[in-house]
């Protein structure tokens, strides 16, 4: 199937993948959605650590974990620590655009592959490196230990309950979703100048810049945050309720919503309170409203009230399961859910060494092989 750049905004663009788990390959899978040829240099034998994280396996054998952040790329086992390796690796290197790693500092280097150097030497390459506490720290990351430690655990679960990790592996993502935007730019400012940029993002950085809002409440009061359950610090009534056959939330973020979620659930007294008209006025009263409001959910279905909440545009939703949610979007066992900013699934992810032998007999033009002839 053809594509122009007006689809794949990144055709022509050549990223060489030298990452493992979830932070890197999610960032080189979405350059490989936007266009960009992506070649995924895994280690012979075992390949990307994912590929072992499992069950769940799809009916070949690969792990969903792998699945979920590999397409539109290319597969190529090397080992870095023979001649052979790091010579494919070193001319790969020299005809691509973007080079993405997740070595340990100074872990490439060792193997004669120094990025700094590199980079001196090719100086419109671009080429960004994800660690996990930043490029002077030799600590590895990984998305549980960095939600721990920077903030995230503190905040999440339920006021008197244990310290709670995000269900998804979401400093990963953040970090992933950084690393493509900084890229991103990094190609912007070389199409102006002609020149690349050596690029550096950490797992820690991304959390702590996510904190956001919780982060400038901590900075203006100078006290800590805590955690907050499904409710909101600086919102009510923003949380869950229990409705009569399941959980709904709402999520009231203006005193008009306030307004229009009284008239709907008939709050009565409280609903006619001008102390509650707005947001500071309800924060200081917090326990009062979310009582009321939970004693009027309960009494109805969730799917009647969000049916009127949402006609009278009161931000509110039912809590569905996974499966429930990817009813609504486009996703696939093999290639994952679609990409949020565009673009084209063109290559389901790579087995092991998939495209070993076309990489190393043509480099970078072994895309045109894949795709048929098809030079886009």
């Amino acid at each position: 199937m053809k594509h122009n750049s007006d689809t794949l905004p990144l055709l022509g663009i050549r990223v060489l993948d030298l990452t493992r788990v979830l932070a890197g390959p999610l960032c080189t899978m979405m350059l490989g959605d936007l266009g960009a040829d992506v070649i995924k240099v895994e280690r012979p034998g075992s390949g990307d650590e994912t590929r072992g994280w499992g069950p769940p396996f799809d009916e070949r054998g690969e792990s969903a974990y792998f699945l979920s952040a590999n397409r539109n790329k290319l597969g190529v086992a090397a080992d870095l620590a023979t001649d052979e390796g790091r010579a494919l690796v070193r001319a790969l290197i020299g005809e691509a655009d973007v080079v993405v790693d997740n070595f340990r500092p100074g872990g490439l280097a060792k193997l004669g592959l120094d990025p700094d150097a590199i980079v001196r030497e090719r100086p419109a390459l671009v080429w960004l490196t994800i660690t996990g506490f930043g490029e002077d720290s030799d600590r590895p990351g990984y998305d549980y230990v960095i939600q721990a430690e920077y903030g995230w655990m503190a905040i999440t679960g339920e006021p008197e309950g244990a310290p709670m990790k995000v269900g998804v592996a979401l400093a990963d993502v953040l970090t992933g979703k950084d690393a493509a935007a900084a890229i991103l730019a990094a190609l912007v400012a070389r199409a102006r100048t002609g020149k690349g940029r050596r690029l550096h993002v950490s797992l820690a950085a991304s959390a702590a810049a996510a904190l956001i809002n919780v982060a400038q409440n901590a900075l203006v009061t100078g006290t800590d945050a805590r955690r907050w359950g499904n409710a909101h610090p600086n919102l009510v009534p923003y949380q869950l309720f229990r409705a009569a056959d399941r959980p709904i939330v709402i999520a009231v973020g203006n005193d008009a919503q306030w307004n229009a979620l009284a008239r709907v659930l008939e709050l009565g007294v409280v609903g006619e309170d001008r102390a509650l008209a707005t947001n500071a006025g309800r924060l200081a009263q917090r326990e009062r409203i979310v009582a009321a409001v939970a004693a009027r959910v309960a009494t109805r279905p969730a799917a009647e009230w969000v049916e009127r909440l949402d006609a009278a545009s009161v931000p509110c939703g039912v809590v569905r399961g996974v499966l429930e949610a990817l009813a609504d979007v486009e996703a696939s066992p093999l290639t994952g859910v679609a990409s949020p900013v565009g673009g084209a699934v063109r290559f389901p992810p790579p087995r092991l060494d998939e495209h070993g032998g076309l990489v190393r007999r043509l480099g970078w033009a072994a895309f045109r092989e894949a795709n048929g002839g098809d030079e886009r």
